[in-house]
This record gives structure tokens, sequence and C-alpha cells, in this order.
């Protein structure tokens, strides 16, 4: 069975000043040729706040785009990154506004849902770290309360992955709230390191709840570096998803390099990843 590495979407073209993450919207379909050329499998899509109704998953013209480039190049679209909640998390919001903006994010992500329907994409990841970090009961019980009438008010058949800041075992311990429904973790290795946890333990912890992982390294409390350059034990982490057999996809999401040359940091960050796959001899299917 074939490992399968993706890239998160923007990583493949030139930022010009629009930080380390955004939607290309001048240039999203032009990524999955350069993926194709790069060898990667899979690009993970991204759905952010700004100019979201421009997102063509959010039209009929631009999911059959969607659908066409796939077609053409055979680069999957295996999961949506859903940025939005990361900038429009209601449980900040004060209580002038809260509910407002519960309502807005539920009709949001039932409309991202039923495009993934649409285009069989079948994991949407929710962010919940820095601005939309779960940082109280209070707030893990507001955003558990609209996750469960989310999913119970729609009839997509989708996973949810949750990337949150929370310890392995305090993750867990959530995630087990939420028992039978579909709903997991998506890993970030970057985001580990830099708060200081042990990746093999949260990867052991976890085990078959991780549904999605994203590569990426950062210096403890410190920002996105390259790949094994950061706070980040890839040995670690590796051994860890030996032992549990993960089974389900890398996404590079790791830092950029110089400006113009994507397709060369890609390269080498595809080939940094194939290293520790081949080394702990894991193979990866598709989510």
């Amino acid at each position: 069975m074939k490992h399968r590495i993706g890239i998160m979407q923007g990583r493949l073209t030139p930022p010009e000043g629009r930080g380390i993450q955004f939607f290309p919207f001048e240039n999203w379909e032009n990524e999955f040729y350069t993926a194709k050329r790069l060898g990667l499998d899979d690009i993970e899509f991204i759905f952010d706040y700004e100019n979201y109704t421009q997102n063509p998953l959010w039209t009929t013209e631009g999911r059959d785009r969607i659908r066409n480039v796939v077609a053409k190049t055979n680069v999957q679209v295996p999961a949506v990154c859903f940025d939005y909640f990361m900038r429009r998390p209601f449980y900040k919001a004060g209580s002038d506004r809260e509910g407002l903006i519960r309502d807005e994010n539920s009709q949001i992500i039932r409309r991202v849902f039923d495009a993934m329907k649409e285009l069989d994409i079948g994991l949407i990841e929710i962010p919940l770290v820095d601005d939309s970090s779960l940082k109280n009961d209070m707030e893990k019980r507001k955003f558990k309360d609209w996750l469960l009438q989310v999913v119970e008010q729609t009839d997509t058949p989708v996973r949810i992955a949750l990337e949150t800041d929370l310890g392995p075992q305090d993750f867990a311990a959530f995630l087990m709230e939420f028992d039978g429904m579909g709903i997991g973790a998506n890993y970030d290795s970057g985001n580990s390191s830099g708060s200081g946890y042990d990746s093999y333990e949260e990867v052991t912890v976890l085990g078959d709840s991780i549904y999605n992982i994203h590569i990426k390294d950062r210096v403890y409390h410190g920002t996105t570096v390259a790949p094994g350059t950061g706070s980040a034990d890839f040995d670690r982490l590796f051994r860890g998803l030996g032992e549990i057999k993960y089974r389900n996809n890398f996404i590079l999401q790791a830092a950029r390099g110089i400006d113009g040359e994507e397709e060369k940091t890609i390269a080498s960050q595809m080939e940094f990843v194939n290293g520790y796959i081949k080394k702990y001899g894991l193979q990866v299917s598709h989510v």
C-alpha cells in the first residue's frame, strides 16, 4: 500500500506578503499541476474567513472547477481546513455577539459540508488553536454543544478532525465526549513542539483518533522553521506512529523557504518525510 503525502493549499504559491498560510485565489488551480509534477498525492483545501464567498467550494462553478482539475491531475482533495472558525470563534465574542456568530458558524460549516459531500471530500479540520484555543471548561462546553448540534442537524457523511493545543490526556478525554460520532484529531507536529509536548506520548495516547497529520516544525514557544531545525523530535513522532500503525495522510504545512523557490522547498520537505516513513516502515493509505 503506497503512502500518501499532500500539501497544504497555498504552499506552492509565492506569499507576496500574505503570510505563511492563505487561500491562493489567483493560483489555486495551477497548484494542482505543480503538485502533480512534484509527485504529491493530495492538496488540503483551505476555507478561510477572508473573501470566503469567492472560495471555489462556495459556488457551483467553483466546485465544477475543483472536480475538473482533480480529474485532470489525479491530485486529490482529502480534507478541508476550516480556518474560517479560527477567525470567528463564537465563544471568544462578547455576550452581545456570541449567539449571532454561533449561528453564522453553523450556517457556514453546513454549506461547506454540502460542498464536501458533492465533491466526495471526507474530512474537515477545525482549528482550535491561537485565536480559537479552548482556554477553559466553559469554552470547551460551548464548543462541544455547538458541534454536537451541527452534527445532529446534518446528514453529510464527513469526519471531523479537531486540532487543539490541549495536552494529550486532556485532548483524548475531550474526544471521548464525542465517542462514536466520527470526531477525532488532526495532529500538528509543529504546534506540538512549539508547546513543548512529547510527540511520542501524544500520538500513542491519541492512537486511532488521529485522522490526519500536519508536518511542521517549530521552536519551543517560537516560530515555524524548516523541518528538522526546530524542537520537533521526528524520531519520537514516527516511532509512535509506527506503534499505532498510523495509516492516514501526511500533509506538509511546514515553513516557507525562499519566495519563488516553492517547488525546491517542497521537494526537500517530501524527501525529509519520506525518509522517516521508510525508516519506521509506515504505510499510509488515503483518508
